[in-house]
C-alpha cells in the first residue's frame, strides 16, 4: 500500500531541477518528470506489461473453473513460526472441496480504486506545467508544491479514516462512500479556475486514495481463497501502475492542446462512478458480515464468492477463529494494548522500513545516474527501470504463494541492501572511478528489481492478513497512516540532508535501514503462504 513517491516527486522534483548533485554525480541536473517517476510508488514499481503472468497465475487458479488434483487434495499440514519464536501451528489437514464461485469479477471491481489510486498521483506530474499557467502559479513554485502535496496530506487523513469506515459500515458500503471525494475532487480539478479550488479538489482525491490505499488490500485479502491470495494482492499493486501508466497516456495531448489538462482531471470522475456502481452489486466481505452477528447474510456472500459448497467450510473455519458477534469491534486504543500492539506494530514497521529503505533516492536521482553512464534520454532510463520492475513484480507474482511473504522480504531487503552498498562505492572509491557509470547503473537496476520482489508489493499484502478481524480494519489504516506520513515526512527533508551528507553517505545509511530491516523480519514476521486467515489469526493469538 506501499504510499506514492509520484506525488512527493512533482514537489521535490520542482527544487531538484536547480539542484547541483554531489559526490560523483556533480554537473547533472534531475528533472523529475512525469515519465522518469511514472513507474513508481512506495509500495512498488509496475507495468501494464506485467499483468499477463499474474493473469495467467489467477486463470489457472480462479476459483470459478479450478480443480483439484489428488495431491491438492489431500490433507495438507502447514506450520507457521509464531512471535515468540518458539511456538508452531499445524493446522488440521483439510480436503479442498471444488469451488464453483469466482472472486475475479469483484476483485477487479474492487481495483478501480488501486487504479484510481495510481492516476490521481501520476496526473499531477504531466498537468502541473500547463495548470500552473492557467491558474497563474507559473512563477510561484510555493503554490505549485501546494498543488502536488496537498494530495498526500489528503490521503493522510483518509488513510485513518477507512479503517473506520470499514468497520462501521462495512466494506462494500466504503467503497461507495469513497466515491464521493474521488469525483467531487477530480470535478474540483478539471473545472478549476483559481488555485484555491484545485487544491480543494486534489486535496478530497487525496482523502480518497488514502481510503483506498487501505480498503482496497482489506477486502480483496478477505474475499480470496486461500489458494491464490498472494497473486490477487499483486494485481492490486499492478493496477495501481497501470492508473499512473493511464496518467502517462492521458497527458500525450498535452503538447498539441494546453488545455487538456482539464479532460485528464475530468476522466477520473468516471472510474469512481463504476466503482460506486460496482460495489452496489458485490458481495460483503464475509469475515465482517459475520464479526457483525450477520450470520445468514454472510453465508450468502460465501455461496456468491466461492460456491454454496464452500459455506460450511468457510463458516467452520469463522466460527473456529475464536470470533465473538458478540465481541464489540475494537478502537483505536485497543491497538495499542498488550493484547494486539506486537502485531501492530509489524505492519507499522514494515511500512516504515519501505520508506526508509531508499527509494526516494533511487527516483530522484535515477535520471542523473544514467547520464553518468551515457543515458542521455530520460524516456530510455525509465524504460530500463521500468523492465527492471516487470521482470521483479512478474517473479514476486509467481512466488508469492509458492515462497511465501517472509522469504520474499528477506531476498527484497538483503538484494536492495547489497545494491545500495554498490552505489554508495561506485561514487566514492578511486579505483572504481573508471566504472563508477556503470556500477551506478547496475546498482540502480539491482535495486529496483530488489524492491519489485518483496519490499514492494509484501507489505499491503501481509498486513490484512496478520491482524484479527477484529482489529484489521483500523490496524490497517494506522499502518497505511504511518506509511503517508513517513513518505511525506521523507519527501520533505531528504534534499536537505542530502545536501548536508552527500549522497554516497546517504546511500550507506539506506544499506544499513535494509539490513536492520531484514533482522526485524527474521525476529518478528510470521509466514502466511498457504494459510486461511482463521489459521492464522488463531497461530498469533495462541503465541500472544
Amino acid at each position: 500500500m506501499q504510499a506514492s513517491m509520484v506525488a512527493a516527486g512533482g514537489n521535490v522534483g520542482s527544487k531538484l531541477q536547480n539542484h547541483r548533485f554531489p559526490s560523483g554525480i556533480a554537473g547533472f541536473r534531475k528533472r523529475v518528470s512525469g515519465v522518469s517517476n511514472l513507474c513508481m510508488v512506495s509500495r512498488g514499481f509496475c507495468s501494464k506489461s506485467s499483468l499477463s503472468s499474474v493473469e495467467a497465475k489467477i486463470a489457472c487458479s480462479r476459483m470459478g473453473v479450478h480443480t483439484f488434483s489428488q495431491s491438492e487434495a489431500r490433507a495438507r499440514s502447514v506450520r507457521a513460526q509464531a512471535y515468540d519464536g518458539g511456538l508452531e501451528v499445524a493446522a488440521s489437514g483439510k480436503v479442498q472441496a471444488r469451488s464453483s464461485g469466482s472472486v475475479l469479477p469483484y476483485v477487479g471491481v474492487a481495483c478501480l480504486g488501486a487504479i484510481l489510486f495510481g492516476y490521481h498521483l501520476g496526473v499531477v506530474n504531466g498537468a502541473l506545467e500547463y495548470l500552473a499557467k492557467d491558474l497563474g502559479i507559473a512563477e510561484n513554485t510555493v503554490l505549485q508544491g501546494w498543488v502536488v502535496s496537498s494530495t498526500l496530506a489528503g490521503a493522510t487523513v483518509g488513510s485513518f479514516t477507512g479503517g473506520a469506515l470499514a468497520d462501521k459500515f462495512g466494506r462494500t458500503r466504503t467503497f461507495q462512500l469513497d466515491a464521493i471525494p474521488l469525483a467531487i475532487g477530480a470535478f474540483l480539478c478539471a473545472t478549476s479556475w483559481s488555485v484555491q479550488t484545485m487544491i480543494i479538489g486534489r486535496l478530497l482525491c487525496g482523502i480518497g486514495i488514502g481510503i483506498s490505499s487501505a480498503i482496497v488490500p482489506l477486502y480483496i485479502s478477505e474475499i480470496s481463497p486461500t489458494e491464490i491470495r498472494g497473486a490477487l494482492g499483486s494485481v492490486n499493486q499492478l493496477f495501481i501502475c497501470i492508473g499512473i501508466l493511464a496518467a502517462l497516456v492521458a497527458g500525450l495531448p498535452l503538447a498539441g492542446n494546453p488545455l487538456w489538462w482539464r479532460t485528464m482531471f475530468g476522466i477520473a470522475v468516471v472510474p469512481s462512478v463504476l466503482m460506486a456502481l460496482g460495489m452496489a452489486i458485490s458481495p460483503e466481505s464475509p469475515r465482517w458480515l459475520f464479526q457483525q452477528g450477520k450470520i445468514s447474510q454472510a453465508e450468502t456472500a460465501i455461496k456468491s464468492l466461492f460456491g454454496k459448497e464452500k459455506v460450511a467450510e468457510v463458516m467452520h473455519d469463522l466460527r473456529s477463529s475464536g470470533q465473538s458477534s458478540t465481541e464489540e469491534d475494537a478502537g483505536w486504543f485497543d491497538l495499542f494494548s498488550k493484547r494486539y500492539w506486537k502485531v501492530v506494530s509489524v505492519g507499522a514497521a514494515l511500512f516504515l522500513f519501505q520508506q526508509l529503505a531508499g527509494i526516494n533516492a533511487v527516483v530522484y536521482y535515477s535520471t542523473s545516474v544514467f547520464r553518468s553512464a551515457g543515458i542521455a534520454s530520460d524516456v530510455a532510463a525509465s524504460a530500463l527501470v521500468g523492465a527492471s520492475n516487470v521482470f521483479g513484480t512478474a517473479i514476486a507474482s509467481s512466488l508469492m504463494d509458492r515462497q511465501g511473504r517472509k522469504s520474499l522480504l528477506f531476498t527484497s531487503f538483503t538484494g536492495m541492501a547489497a545494491s545500495m552498498l554498490l552505489l554508495s562505492l561506485s561514487f566514492t572509491w578511486k579505483v572504481l572511478a573508471p566504472f563508477s557509470g556503470t556500477l551506478a547503473v547496475l546498482g540502480t537496476v539491482l535495486y529496483v528489481l530488489s524492491f519489485s520482489l518483496g519490499a514492494g508489493p509484501v507489505p499491503a499484502l501481509l498486513l490484512p492478513e496478520i491482524f484479527a478481524s477484529r482489529i484489521r480494519a483500523k490496524a490497517v489504516a494506522l499502518s497505511m497512516g504511518m506509511h503517508w506520513v513517513s513518505n511525506f515526512v521523507i519527501g520533505l527533508y531528504f534534499l536537505s540532508i542530502v545536501n548536508r551528507f552527500g549522497i554516497s553517505k546517504v546511500y550507506l545509511g539506506f544499506a544499513t535501514v535494509c539490513l536492520l530491516a531484514v533482522l526485524y523480519i527474521a525476529g518478528n514476521v510470521v509466514e502466511t503462504k498457504g494459510r486461511s486467515l482463521e489459521e492464522i489469526e488463531r497461530a498469533l493469538s495462541s503465541s500472544a
